[in-house]
């Protein structure tokens, strides 16, 4: 079986490594990878959301099922696209996606969903925060909406 592991962080590495573990598994490929999956993966330099050529890399080598580590190119309909061209793949469609891609989205579903989850207002500009802060006051936490790579949360313990 031939494996395509997407991603270059260390949640494709640790994926990549137990794939690897596999007597089933043949052939291994990391896109774009890093230097620990070359241990153990062939690394193909092609970018997580260079989608056609993911999905032509897949198609030319024969690729038995492809595995997509990030949430930047599941959010771009990755997913679908290997879909649509038969080509099997483990993760969410984009419309799935959604739920990590956008947090004002995840907070939608589960208030729909009864799921309990903190207070919160969807804002798109400094006006409108201002009138949130006005109305909740702090301290407060501040998200950006879409992906942040880790980077998107703000604890605000004053409202300056």
């Amino acid at each position: 079986m031939k494996v395509l592991v997407i991603g270059s962080g260390g949640r494709e590495h640790a994926i990549a490594w137990k794939l690897s573990l596999s007597k089933k598994i043949d052939k291994l490929f990391c896109a774009p990878g890093n230097p620990g999956t070359q241990e153990m993966c062939e690394n193909v330099q092609i970018a997580v959301d260079d989608i056609d050529n993911l999905v032509k890399f897949a198609k030319e080598n024969q690729i038995d099922l492809t595995v997509i580590g990030p949430e930047y190119p599941l959010t771009l309909g990755i997913v679908d696209e290997f879909k649509k061209e038969g080509l099997r793949v483990f993760g969410p469609t984009k419309a799935a996606a959604q739920i990590e891609g956008s947090k004002s989205f995840s907070k939608e579903i589960m208030d729909a969903a009864g799921v309990p989850t903190a207070k919160y207002k969807s804002v798109s500009n400094k006006s409108d925060l201002e009138k949130v802060l006005a109305e909740l006051g702090s301290p407060i936490v501040i998200k950006n909406d879409g992906l942040a790579a880790g980077k998107g949360v703000f604890v605000c313990l004053n409202d300056q």
